[in-house]
């Protein structure tokens, strides 16, 4: 049976889901899949039991009430147990590509069952949901659910940028967040974060703390040209150094040894040299304003950190981070 999500929330009442949104990486044989509910506790409870059932699922995280899955493409029956035991479970068991759209397959028993098959069901970003059989749409007690979830089809796109301020005025975070803002209005885009790279302070090219900024869009593939064009106009209408800088990667998940060179600049001081080796390797484009100026290390480095949590806000070795609970 096929119901819209309007024709689930008519059936089951109004719950609880407020997003479900799925980005995939074909060249890679990965997706993300980034999830919101009402509360955080019904998403932790998520995150645990479905990360328990194995399946497809490589690891999830929670920030908030939002918590974003990375799964491998295929199908994947899990082991969430049976409707009788005493845990019982969730799972995600699919993420197949059916041209612009993505299909996952998800299992629940009991309160997980009704999760799955009445409340995700119905979450702002799905198209429409299959369920298997009549028996998937009696949720709650003791049921076992399955349903497969058909959402718009996304591609993950990291944007790194540095060295937009002077001594005078500006801030390169304003200046991303802006960018992200307005990008964010865009068909076919959602911006999905910010995040703030303290690189090493002994850089003489520095404004005051030597910040660069990463910002993150879930992008449908038609409007890839056009959040570009935008994140660039504003860029260059907010920039106010000789120096700026914008990098570009296209796909889910930072390489390793990308990953290694972002630590790198937190620590030490790197050549441009090594910043272009480094792009050209791990596929990031640069978008120059002026021409290969300096800002391209901090933009590069924000894309290589993009995916850490506090640690990459913090200075090498900072004395703060054992304060911070994360």
């Amino acid at each position: 049976m096929k119901l819209e999500p309007s024709q689930v929330k008519e059936k089951f009442g109004p719950l609880f889901s407020q997003r479900l949104l799925t980005m995939v990486d074909d060249s890679r044989g990965v997706a993300e899949i980034i999830e919101t509910c009402a509360v955080r506790g019904t998403i932790e409870w998520d995150a645990v039991n479905r990360c328990r059932a194995g399946g497809i699922i490589e690891w999830c995280e929670v920030e908030g009430t939002t918590m974003t899955m990375r799964a491998r493409l295929g199908v994947q029956k899990a082991n969430f147990g049976p409707a009788d035991s005493e845990m019982g479970g969730q799972a995600l068991e699919g993420v197949t590509l059916d041209g612009d759209t993505v299909r996952t397959q998800w299992a629940g028993t009991g309160g997980a069952g009704l999760g799955v098959a009445a409340c995700l069901t119905q979450a702002p970003g799905v198209l429409y949901s299959i369920y298997p059989s009549e028996a998937d749409l009696k949720v709650g007690g003791s049921h076992t659910n399955r349903v497969e979830i058909v959402t718009p089809l996304y591609e993950k796109v990291t944007i790194g940028v540095d060295d937009t301020d002077n001594k005078d005025g500006g801030a390169t975070w304003v200046t991303a967040l802006k960018a992200s803002k307005i990008a964010a209005t865009l068909p076919g885009v959602q911006a999905l974060n910010l995040r703030l790279i303290q690189l090493c302070p002994k850089s003489p090219n520095k404004t005051t703390n030597c910040v660069s900024s990463a910002i993150t869009f879930a992008v449908r593939p038609d409007a890839y040209d056009t959040l570009i064009n935008s994140v660039v106009d504003t860029v260059k209408a907010e920039n106010k150094s000789e120096e700026p800088g914008i990098a570009v990667y296209r796909g889910i998940g930072i390489p390793a040894g990308l990953k290694e060179f972002g630590w790198a600049t937190k620590r030490q001081l790197v050549s441009m040299a090594d910043v272009n080796t480094k792009a050209q390797e791990f596929g990031v484009e640069f978008i120059d304003l002026m021409g290969p100026k300096a800002g391209r290390i901090g933009a590069l480095a924000a894309v290589a950190l993009s995916e850490e949590r506090a640690e990459v806000a913090a200075l090498h070795e900072d004395k703060a981070l054992p304060l911070i609970r994360r």
